[in-house]
C-alpha cells in the first residue's frame, strides 16, 4: 500500500500534534475541522485554539469540507470517542473506495460498549479499521520530541505499512494485528489516571501511587483478557505504556481530574473544562466488567465517586478494607 496523502479529521491539541508528525514524515497533509473558529485560527494564525504556541507547517491544507479529505490514503479520526460515531457516518457518504480509518480516540462508546475500531467498521463499511494508541501528549509530539505509539490492524501487512507513514524520526509506531488489546489499554488506562490523581489529590504518597497503579494494571489486564486482548499488548506501549504516563503527570487531563476530585472539588467541575475521557469511560467500563464479572475494585470506586454515591475518603476506605488475598 502507498500512503502519500494522509488526512487528520480533528483540529485539536492531537489532530495538530499528528497533522505536524505526518508531514514531518514527508507526507501531504490535509485538516478537516469542523468547528468554525478553531478552523479559522488553524488557517490564518497556523495554530490550533488547543494547543497554542504551536504553529503549522506551512503545506498543511486546513479544509471545513469532509468531502476533500475524500481523497487520502489514510485518514486519522482524531474526534473524542462519543462523537467518532457521527464523524464516520458522515464519512460513509463521501467515502468511495477501501481506505483505512485509523481512530486515534481512546474510550468506549456510550450505550452500545462498542470499541472505537467497531463503530467504524459498522458506519463505514467500506474503510479498513485501525487503531493508534500509546504513552503520548500532545505538546510533545508536537514539538517533535522522542515518542512511541502502536499502530494496530486486523492485516498484518496493512498494519506494517501504516508504521512507516507516521514515522517522521522522532515518532516511532510499532504495528500490530491486536486491534481490541491497543483499544482497550487506551480507554481503561483514562479511568485509572483519574484513580491516580485522586491519590496525588488527597497526599496518599508515593507508595500508595505505586500501589494504585500496579493493581490498577492488574485490572486492566483482567479486561483485556475477557474481551480478548494480548497479555503482551496489554504490557506494551498501549497498555503499561500508556498508564505509566497518565498516572504520572498533570499533563494528563485525567490525571489532574483526579487530582481535583482529592483536593475536594465536585465531578462536574473537576474537569476545568477540559475534556477527561475517563469521565465518560468509568460507568460504560463497570457495566461491561459486570457483565463478564470482572473484578475490578479501583475502576468501580472511580466511577462510584463521579456518580457521587462515594466521597474520595469513602472510596478510599472501601478499598483498603477489602480482604487480602494472594497477589495473583
Amino acid at each position: 500500500m502507498t500512503i502519500q496523502r494522509i488526512a487528520v479529521l480533528g483540529g485539536g491539541a492531537w489532530g495538530t500534534a499528528l497533522a505536524l508528525t505526518c508531514a514531518r514524515a514527508g507526507r501531504e497533509v490535509t485538516v478537516w475541522e469542523h468547528d468554525a473558529i478553531n478552523a479559522e485560527s488553524l488557517e490564518k494564525k497556523r495554530e490550533s485554539r488547543f494547543l497554542p504556541g504551536v504553529r503549522l507547517d506551512p503545506a498543511i491544507k486546513v479544509v471545513r469540507d469532509l468531502a476533500e479529505t475524500a481523497r487520502a490514503d489514510v485518514m486519522l479520526l482524531v474526534v473524542p470517542a462519543q462523537t467518532l460515531r457521527s464523524v464516520c457516518t458522515a464519512l460513509a457518504e463521501v467515502l468511495s473506495r477501501s481506505i483505512p480509518l485509523v481512530a486515534c480516540a481512546k474510550g468506549i462508546e456510550h450505550g452500545t460498549h462498542k470499541f472505537m475500531t467497531e463503530i467504524i467498521a459498522e458506519c463505514t463499511p467500506k474503510a479498513i479499521p485501525a487503531i493508534l494508541s500509546g504513552p503520548s501528549f500532545a505538546a510533545d509530539v508536537a514539538r517533535g520530541l522522542p515518542t512511541a505509539v502502536t499502530i494496530a490492524a486486523a492485516d498484518t501487512t496493512i498494519a506494517r505499512d501504516l508504521a512507516p507513514a507516521f514515522n517522521s524520526g522522532t515518532f516511532r509506531p510499532y504495528h500490530s494485528t491486536d486491534m481490541r488489546g491497543v483499544e482497550l489499554g487506551g480507554a481503561i488506562k483514562n479511568v485509572l489516571a483519574i484513580a491516580a490523581g485522586i491519590v496525588t489529590g488527597r497526599g496518599l504518597g508515593a507508595s500508595a501511587l505505586a500501589a494504585m497503579t500496579t493493581r490498577g494494571f492488574a485490572e486492566l489486564v483482567r479486561f483485556g483478557q475477557a474481551f480478548g486482548a494480548k497479555t503482551e499488548t496489554m504490557m506494551g506501549l498501549s497498555g503499561l505504556g500508556d498508564l505509566i504516563l497518565t498516572c504520572s503527570t498533570p499533563q494528563s487531563r485525567n490525571f489532574s481530574c483526579g487530582v481535583a476530585l482529592g483536593k475536594g472539588e465536585k465531578p462536574d467541575t473537576a474537569g476545568h473544562g477540559k475534556l477527561a475521557e475517563g469521565i465518560f469511560t468509568a460507568p460504560v467500563l463497570l457495566e461491561m466488567a459486570r457483565e463478564k464479572n470482572i473484578d475490578m475494585p479501583i475502576s468501580t470506586a472511580v466511577a462510584a465517586i463521579l456518580a457521587e454515591e462515594l466521597s474520595v475518603d469513602e472510596a478510599i476506605e472501601s478499598l483498603l478494607t477489602r480482604p487480602l488475598k494472594s497477589e495473583h
